[in-house]
């Protein structure tokens, strides 16, 4: 079994080009922005990659480009998952993942499966690889909550279940899951509006949009947290806070587009049925990034 993640990842957008094309320069560009700013892992085809509205050949020419781009540098994750169980499987049996460190896979949204639903899809997604699985719980998106007693559950009968990305928002579900965790599962960070407060609870790291645009200032925050650093960790999260408020105003990945667009690392293009965000967001992500300058 792969070594456990620790740190920041950065759950990676996928730029397009204006006619709505991969980008792959630009994806070239954001990686070695991520590298230089010390992140520890990158997670690939997660919802911030808008991996609905891209195709498998996409997908697995996405995956291929990011592998040979970080060139084992550092540990690649990809998302894998679906509200299909079978389909799930299928990518994970047809998808070239060599290379790959692990899978990270989102509860089945739209269908609201029941908590025994979402265990038996999760058990099904792990039999059917020997990579590690980490689980992606983020209700806002899926409407379905895979709360911490079926977490635990999951980590104890699933061997290379390992792990989840818990972006539930709700800081009393995230104490519980700490409190109740088996002590080799590892948790990260999936809101970034609550970094801070998570890693105060012992969480293993993020898994951050924010770390696109700026993952000198995530990382610091992390690595900070992680060795009880909270005063130092504290400065760098509140000078970044408001700039996350605006990544998330009107939706991801719109907010995070129009501020790397404004870095000049990217087009602010995204696929349908998501747009880019209004002018009014964007002039004050445009102020934000200025600030940040200076």
């Amino acid at each position: 079994m792969a070594q456990h993640l620790k740190g920041t990842g950065v759950a990676l957008i996928t730029p397009f080009k204006n006619n709505g094309s991969v980008d792959y320069l630009a994806l070239e560009g954001l990686i070695e922005k991520t590298i230089t700013g010390s992140v520890d892992f990158i997670v690939v085809l997660g919802t911030t990659a808008e991996s609905p509205t891209l195709s498998p050949e996409e997908k697995q020419e996405i995956i291929s480009e990011v592998l040979r781009i970080c060139s084992r540098r550092l540990p690649v994750v990809c998302g894998i998952g679906g509200n299909n169980t079978k389909e799930v499987i299928h990518q994970l049996n047809t998808l070239d993942l060599h290379g790959v460190h692990s899978i990270m896979s989102v509860v089945p949204y739209y269908n609201k499966p029941t908590q025994e639903g979402l265990y038996a899809h999760f058990k099904a997604v792990a039999a059917s690889t020997r990579l590690p699985v980490i689980l992606y719980n983020v209700p806002g998106r899926t409407s379905s909550n895979l709360l911490p007693e079926t977490v635990c559950r999951l980590a104890n009968d699933c061997r290379n279940i390992v792990g989840i990305k818990e972006a539930s928002g709700n800081i009393v579900q995230c104490t519980e899951l700490m409190r109740t965790k088996p002590a080799n599962f590892s948790v990260y960070s999936g809101d970034d509006n609550l970094i801070l407060s998570q890693m105060v609870l012992g969480m293993d790291g993020v898994i951050s949009v924010a770390a696109n645009a700026y993952p000198e200032i995530i990382t610091e925050i992390i690595n900070h947290a992680i060795v009880g650093k909270f005063e130092k960790a504290r400065k760098y999260f509140f000078s970044i806070l408001p700039g996350i408020d605006l990544m998330f105003a009107e939706g991801n990945p719109a907010g995070i587009k129009s501020m790397l667009n404004k870095m000049g690392l990217c087009e602010n293009t995204l696929r349908l049925p998501l747009m880019p965000v209004s002018e009014v967001t964007e002039q004050k992500i445009g102020e934000f990034v200025e600030r940040m300058k200076i």
